[in-house]
């Protein structure tokens, strides 16, 4: 059987390339940004300091959260749905 790009695959492909984008952004601005930056806090729990580590951590970590529970969420009410139709039709 032959599989297509698309539907499901297409979505965490596209999740994983947006958090690694956002992890190599937070790591130029840390290595090549202003000198002035403060230290941010990821998830108002640990302090990290902005170099090029420390802010592509927080930027894959926050935006991977950001998007990944309601991506998680909507795969979960997909699947919910899809066996809540498949009883339907029996």
């Amino acid at each position: 059987m032959s599989r297509t790009f698309g539907g499901q695959s297409f979505v965490v492909v596209l999740y994983a390339v947006i958090v690694a984008l956002t992890g190599l952004v937070g790591a130029v601005l840390g290595a090549f940004g202003p000198d002035d930056l403060t230290p941010v806090a990821l998830l108002g729990v640990l302090e990290l300091q902005p170099t090029a580590l420390g802010l592509a951590v927080y930027g894959v970590v926050t935006v991977g959260l950001a998007l990944g529970l309601p991506l998680a969420l909507v795969v979960y009410v997909s699947r919910w749905d899809d066996a809540t139709a498949g009883k339907a039709e029996e």
